[in-house]
């Protein structure tokens, strides 16, 4: 292993949002541990000020597929929540490369049979019930509920709330076990969304979680049969 690649995690947001950055940032801090891999958390200045449509979600994997070129560590995290540019990072590099989404459907599926999504807007169904379909786990999405706030609410502090209240009870009511928060920008949102007292998977701390145990797992011996 290169002495440079030792001992980091790249957290790359694919939208400009320095809000969003920051709450994944805020997300993935408790992770921070003496002898764990560095969690650095960055963005693409070049990139959308959030990811929305589908024109936002392919134009972000050539400036994704440039950061990871450029920025050497022994795995990869794309800091949005419909892992955009996934298949093409996971190209330009031997290092694992994870999607929040798929880090944070696996994780609730640990919690519960059935869960239940709260989305960024409702353009981003198509994008995330695609995963799901990949992953081949549609049939246990219990329900998935859009919030359709900008991104400059989304992140604010307490806006956003009720709404995500709202939409937590509503997922509760339509039989989820376990809620995803479906948007990056949702990461200081927790507590609103555990507001029916289902279990609440934030996906920046999924991907982290997941990405640590990829790490370790990779410097791990191998043990003689």
């Amino acid at each position: 292993m290169l002495m440079s690649m030792a001992g980091r995690i790249l957290i790359i947001n694919p939208n400009a949002s320095r809000a969003c950055t920051e709450g994944i940032a805020e997300a993935v801090a408790p992770f921070a541990a003496p002898g764990l891999p560095r969690l650095d958390v960055t963005f693409l200045p070049e990139g959308p000020p959030a990811i929305v449509t589908w024109r936002d979600w392919h134009a972000a994997a050539e400036p994704l597929c440039r950061a990871i070129e450029r920025e050497a560590a022994e795995a990869y995290v794309i800091g949005c929540v419909s892992d955009p540019g996934l298949e093409a990072a996971r190209a330009v590099t031997d290092r694992p490369v994870l999607g929040m989404f798929r880090c944070a459907v696996a994780a609730a599926m640990t919690r519960a049979e059935r869960f239940g999504v709260i989305g960024f807007t409702h353009r981003s169904e198509a994008r995330q019930r695609r995963i799901l379909q990949a992953m081949g786990v549609e049939q246990r999405l219990a329900a998935w509920i859009p919030l359709d706030l900008p991104m400059e609410v989304l992140t604010d502090p307490v806006a956003p709330q009720p709404r995500i209240a709202e939409a937590a009870r509503a997922l509760a009511e339509r039989g989820a076990e376990a809620i995803v928060l479906g948007c990056a920008g949702l990461a200081r949102h927790v507590g609103p969304a555990a507001e029916p007292g289902l279990p609440v998977i934030e996906p920046c701390q999924a991907a982290a979680a997941a990405a640590l145990l990829a790490v370790l797992g990779a410097r791990a011996p191998v043990l003689a049969a």
